[in-house]
C-alpha cells in the first residue's frame, strides 16, 4: 500500500503502522523458517520412535565393573569451595573402580577451594593440581594444566591414560556412568551422556527453564544428531574422550594442549573436532535398573543475572567463536547442525522484534481508534504465515511440555508452558551481552571466564544418593 492511499492520517503517526507491518513480516518469515527446521527434527525423531531405533535401553543391574584402563576425570575449579568437597566424595563413593583418577585443578589465589579439597582428601585416587597462575583464567586453560599433570603422571608411572572424562565441580555423577562410558569407548572415540538439570523449588521459573531445555535437547535433538551421523558437541560434563581422540586433536592443533585456552566453549569445540579428525561419537542415553536416567545431575543458575552470564558465554563461544574457529562443514548433516547451533543470536533478534510488536499492538489499536493511523492490511501471504506460526507455536509448546513432563512429572510439564517466554527473555538479554563481549574481544579486550559460583552440591541435599530433597541449590555469579 502506497503513502497516497493512506488518507488524511498524519504522517507523523502513520509511520508506526508501516513499521509494525514490516516488522511483523520480518518476524513471521523467520519464525516460519525456524518452525520448519524444528519440524524436520521432529519428523526424524518420530520416524526413529516408530521404527524403534531410539528406545532408551534399561540396565538390569548396576554397571560397576572394573575399567579397561586408566581413566582420568578432569575437574576445573575456581571458587568452588562450596561444592567441590561433596562432588569428590560422592564421585568416589559412586565409582569404586581402582583405575580411576580424579584430577581437580585449582588456583594459587583460591585458598578456600584448596582447603575444601584437602578436607575431602583421603582417597589415593584424588590428584589436586595447583595452577601456577592467578585465577580465574579460562576453563580451557585450567583443563590444559590438568592435562599436563596427567602427562607428568604417565611419565612417572609408565602407564598411559586410556580415556579422559570431563566434569564440573557441581556435578553429581551416576554410579553406572563411568563403566558405561568406558564400555562405549570400545566402539567410539567420544561419548556423551545426558545432562539432567534438577528442578529448583526456590527457582521454579529461572532455574527451572534449564530442565525444559535439556529435557528436549537430550531426548530429541542429540538423539537425532547422533542417528544422522552429525558431529556431536560435548556438553563439558558427563563426556569421555578416548586417548586416541585427544592425540588427534593435539595433532590437528599442532599444540601441546588439547583445549583452546582462548575459547569459551572448549568442550563444544573438542566434541566437534573428534568427528573432524576422523573419530566416531556416541550419544549414550540409558536408564538404570530403577528407571532413572543415567545422566549428570546438577543445579543450574537460579537467578536472572547468573543465568544471563552463563548463556551469554554459551552464545559467545558457540555462535561467534565457533564460526570463527571451526568454520562450516561441507557435509549436509553437519552443516545443518552447525546452522542450528549458531542461530541463537538471530533467534534472539527475531524474538526481540516479536515482543516489541506485542508492546506496540495496543498502542496502534488506540491510535487507530482515534483516527491517527490507518491499519495496513496484512495480505494473504502474511496471514498465511501467521496461521502457520501460531499452529507451529502450539505444537512446539506441546513438545516441550511432553519432554519435561516425561522426565520430571506432568506438573513440571505444565510449568514448562509458562517458562517458555522466560527462557526467551533470558536468551534476548544474553545475546546482547554476548555481542558486546565479542566486539570487545575483537577490539583487543581480554577474554573473561564469567564463572558461576556454586554454593551447595546436589549430594548435600540428598540422602545416600537418592532423589533430591526439598532443599535446593542457590547460585551466584
Amino acid at each position: 500500500m502506497g503513502w497516497s492511499t493512506l488518507g488524511p492520517c498524519p504522517l507523523a503517526w502513520q509511520w508506526l503502522a508501516v513499521a509494525q507491518h514490516e516488522l511483523l513480516l520480518f518476524a513471521a518469515i523467520w519464525f516460519a523458517v525456524f518452525a520448519i527446521d524444528e519440524l524436520l527434527v521432529d519428523l526424524v525423531w518420530f520416524r526413529l520412535r516408530l521404527t524403534g531405533n531410539v528406545r532408551t535401553r534399561r540396565l538390569c543391574a548396576p554397571a560397576l565393573g572394573e575399567l579397561r584402563g586408566m581413566v582420568a576425570v578432569l575437574v576445573p575449579a575456581w571458587q568452588e569451595h562450596g561444592v567441590i568437597g561433596a562432588m569428590v566424595r560422592h564421585s568416589f563413593r559412586s565409582w569404586p573402580q581402582r583405575n580411576l583418577r580424579i584430577y581437580v585443578g585449582c588456583y594459587r589465589n583460591d585458598e578456600a577451594t584448596l582447603a575444601a579439597l584437602i578436607a575431602a582428601g583421603g582417597d589415593h585416587r584424588l590428584r589436586v593440581v595447583l595452577h601456577d597462575r592467578d585465577g580465574p583464567t579460562t576453563k580451557a586453560d585450567c583443563l590444559n594444566r590438568l592435562y599436563l599433570a596427567i602427562c607428568e603422571d604417565e611419565r612417572r608411572c609408565g602407564q598411559r591414560v586410556r580415556a579422559m572424562v570431563l566434569h564440573d565441580a557441581e556435578d553429581m555423577v551416576h554410579p553406572s556412568a563411568l563403566a558405561l562410558m568406558d564400555d562405549a569407548l570400545e566402539r567410539a572415540d567420544f561419548v556423551q551422556l545426558p545432562v539432567r538439570p534438577e528442578p529448583e523449588v526456590q527457582s521454579r521459573w529461572i532455574g527451572g527453564h534449564y530442565s525444559d531445555e535439556f529435557a528436549e535437547a537430550h531426548a530429541r535433538d542429540m538423539v537425532v544428531r547422533d542417528w544422522i551421523g552429525a558431529a556431536l558437541p560435548a556438553a563439558g560434563v558427563g563426556c569421555a574422550f578416548s586417548r586416541a581422540a585427544i592425540d588427534r586433536i593435539l595433532a590437528n592443533r599442532a599444540s601441546a594442549a588439547p583445549f583452546a585456552a582462548d575459547c569459551l566453549t572448549e568442550d563444544y569445540e573438542c566434541g566437534l573436532l573428534v568427528n573432524e579428525t576422523g573419530g566416531r561419537s556416541i550419544f549414550l542415553r540409558m536408564r538404570d535398573e530403577n528407571g532413572a536416567l543415567i545422566a549428570t545431575r546438577e543445579y543450574f543458575p537460579g537467578t536472572l543475572a547468573a543465568s544471563v552470564r552463563q548463556k551469554a558465554r554459551w552464545i559467545h563461544g558457540i555462535a561467534f567463536q565457533g564460526w570463527d574457529r571451526l568454520g562450516w562443514s561441507a557435509r549436509p548433516t553437519d552443516l545443518w547442525m552447525r546452522l542450528r547451533d549458531r542461530r541463537g543470536p538471530l533467534v534472539a533478534m527475531v524474538l526481540a522484534v516479536a515482543y516489541l510488536l506485542i508492546v506496540l499492538w495496543p498502542v496502534l489499536l488506540v491510535l487507530e481508534a482515534l483516527g491517527l493511523i490507518a491499519a495496513l492490511p496484512p495480505g494473504d501471504f502474511l496471514q498465511g504465515l501467521l496461521v502457520f506460526n501460531i499452529i507451529s507455536l502450539i505444537w512446539r509448546l506441546a513438545m516441550r511440555a511432553f519432554f519435561s513432563g516425561r522426565e520430571y512429572g506432568w506438573s513440571e510439564g505444565v510449568r514448562a508452558l509458562l517458562r517458555f517466554p522466560i527462557g526467551n527473555v533470558i536468551s534476548i538479554i544474553a545475546t546482547r551481552r554476548a555481542i558486546s563481549a565479542y566486539i570487545r574481544v575483537l577490539a583487543g579486550g581480554r577474554l573473561r571466564w564469567e564463572h558461576t559460583v556454586h554454593r551447595v552440591h546436589v549430594a548435600q541435599v540428598c540422602a545416600g544418593g537418592a532423589e533430591p530433597a526439598a532443599a535446593l541449590l542457590r547460585t551466584s555469579g
